[in-house]
């Protein structure tokens, strides 16, 4: 099109956080063929509209870049989504069971009901896991799986049965089934350390046929623009193979179906046989193959599996194998040599140290600029390691994992050694690289908001304060951390992650003001408009109506249909509606009105007039504005 041609959609009467620092807050932005082409005052961009241009009034709203998740599984969460039961929010035992025991009703045999990670102990209020017995009362006939952070596991008796374990099951490796005094299992299994144990035994479980994994994929992506993401880094996984497990993600992107950005890497699945897969996979793709939407970002986060630590700080750290440096040199010296980005798990700094040897060894001989290879997670990185790091030219991707585990890591190493876990701040002054994300969704929850709780507030999501004031980040970094720091980590530095224009025109707008808010609101934060590339992917409250259909959850037991994804703390009142259920109108997105505002149900919620409470004056005229 022409450069001075019209733009397709303008907003305005926003409050923008560019990220910009050369143009930190505007009014508008306007945007031609998925990009910002301008982004400024109201005087400066309405003039812009044309006939067809679509405007829409934020209504003095806080808008971000859209979030970008530089560690998430969203392929293989994609995939299982649908059939998971998230706990993700919830903040009582007792809600947890009620939501159960209601799925265990609703599934049918042969299928399981699965909890699969995002939630801890900590978050209820009883502080607490559900016990065995209360599990095989709540479900009885239906296969239970309940898997907790990276721990352990919990299965009723009907899901015992169903993977077959009995008393002449062996212990693998790393791992225990927990029995009874007669040697029958319990339903308990450990980590110990090592989680393999438990995710074999969920692989175990039923699948979903692809017409339903491309389904549930598109509602896990919609569940995250709700949220405010927009992109994520893939960091593979265990039992999710390339490229068999990679084409419903890659049949979304042909059909022009993905609301999310996505670089992946390749995760090698077979001890002893890594650096073959990497040979393999470097003669098939290359990094930056694909495009804006679907791209390939190098290897990782597994590379072998000799070099990978587990998280579980329940247990004593694991040393890795002696043969650790043997495994992982060649394949780091082929991925260099094939200008492939690498990414690697390691929570410990042992663990770092012990690849920073390898590392320095190999790019006296391969030079590593250019490439940007960085660690996961790195909890307990010495300040020694961070400094080699820098040397390199490498980075940290720092998860919220502390969120949901930190009470565990006090209990074992103390508070004083909980105050650096991960020292982000202390990674931020030394230059290295740094970018923010989740490790959703089997630990931590997939929620962004989580994240930049923790980072700005230093608390879990049980409430237990790790960090003292000076550790703490300032919104504003934090933010950065989750949007523009994090195209690094992809290799697109100056496409996005910021409101400039040029850059890909990918935002959200908030429910609540982030840099206004108290700390402990900010986990309650959700988008009300996400947009990709100019394009709408979701839209609530008064932008409800602007958020394309996407076909309802598969199958019709699934939980997502009952419980979505993600639990407010407390239900608001433009949530408690069923939009399966009802038939909203068309302007505001709800199915009724009050007596006094009609469907302007957003003012009557701003106003200073308490219209959400039904007992009160302005409630008892009809205008309690819950929008059932």
């Amino acid at each position: 099109m022409p450069a001075n041609a019209p733009p397709d959609l303008i907003l305005t009467n926003g409050k923008f956080a560019t990220l910009d620092r050369q143009n930190p807050q505007v009014e508008a932005v306007a945007i031609r063929d998925g990009r910002f082409i301008a982004v400024g005052s109201r005087q400066d961009v309405m003039p812009l509209a044309g006939d067809h241009t679509r405007v829409i009034d934020l209504h003095g709203r806080r808008a971000i870049p859209g979030l970008i998740d530089s560690h998430m599984h969203i392929i293989r969460g994609g995939l299982n989504y649908n059939l998971e039961l998230r706990w993700d929010g919830v903040r009582s035992l007792a809600e947890a069971m009620r939501m159960l025991k209601e799925q265990a009703a609703r599934t049918p045999a042969p299928q399981w009901l699965r909890v699969v990670g995002g939630f801890t102990e900590h978050q209820f209020a009883e502080k607490r896991l559900p016990t065995l017995e209360e599990l095989n009362a709540a479900a009885p006939d239906t296969p239970v799986f309940i898997l907790h952070l990276y721990d352990r596991a919990l299965l009723n008796g009907a899901a015992l049965r169903a993977v077959g374990y009995t008393k002449d099951t062996p212990n693998p490796p790393g791992g225990e089934i927990v029995r009874d005094a007669h040697g029958n299992p319990t339903g308990l299994l450990l980590a110990q350390p090592n989680a393999t144990l438990l995710y074999a035994t969920l692989a175990k479980g039923p699948k979903l046929p692809p017409e339903y994994q491309k389904n549930s994929t598109r509602h896990f992506m919609r569940e995250v623009n709700r949220l405010g993401v927009t992109g994520v880094i893939d960091a593979g996984g265990g039992f999710q193979n390339y490229p068999d497990d990679y084409r419903i993600i890659e049949e979304l992107h042909r059909e022009g179906l993905l609301t999310v950005r996505l670089a992946y890497n390749l995760f090698t699945q077979k001890p002893k046989e890594e650096l073959a897969d990497f040979k393999s996979w470097s003669a098939q793709v290359q990094p930056g193959q694909g495009d804006d939407l679907y791209r390939h970002n190098g290897a990782g986060e597994m590379l072998v599996y000799t070099a990978a630590d587990f998280e579980d700080f329940r247990v004593e750290r694991p040393d890795m194998a002696p043969s650790m440096e043997a495994d992982l040199e060649p394949v780091i010296r082929l991925l260099a040599e094939k200008r492939w980005p690498w990414r690697l798990h390691a929570t410990y700094d042992e663990t770092i140290s012990r690849a920073l040897d390898v590392y320095e060894k190999i790019a006296r001989e391969v030079p590593f600029d250019g490439l940007n290879w960085f660690f996961d997670h790195a909890e307990t990185i010495s300040e020694r390691n961070i400094d080699r790091i820098a040397a390199l030219g490498g980075g940290i991707a720092v998860q919220h994992r502390m969120a949901y585990q930190g009470e565990y890591f006090v209990e074992r190493y103390g508070a004083r050694a909980a105050e650096a876990t991960p020292p982000v701040k202390k990674m931020l002054e030394r230059g290295v690289k740094v970018g923010a994300g989740t490790d959703a969704t089997r630990v931590a929850s997939y929620n962004p908001w989580v994240s930049l709780s923790w980072l700005t507030t230093g608390k879990t999501v049980g409430g237990l304060g790790l960090y003292p004031q000076a550790k703490l980040l300032d919104r504003d970094t934090a933010l950065r951390l989750w949007t523009e720091a994090n195209t690094w980590f992809s290799s697109e530095v100056g496409k996005k992650g910021q409101i400039k224009a040029g850059q890909l025109a990918d935002l959200a707008v908030l429910s609540a003001d982030y840099f206004a808010v108290p700390g402990d609101e900010i986990q309650d934060i959700t988008s009300v408009l996400t947009v990709l590339g100019g394009q709408v992917v979701h839209g609530d409250q008064e932008f409800g109506p602007l958020a394309p259909e996407i076909p309802p959850a598969m199958p019709d037991w699934s939980p997502v249909r009952h419980d979505g994804g993600y639990r407010p703390r407390a239900i608001q009142p433009a949530q408690v509606y069923n939009k399966a259920r009802l038939q909203p109108d068309a302007a505001c997105g709800c199915a009724s009105a009050c007596g006094v505002h009609g469907h302007a149900h957003a003012q009557a919620w701003a106003s200073q007039v308490p219209a959400g409470d039904a007992r009160s004056f302005w409630g008892a005229l009809g205008c309690a504005c819950w929008a059932f």
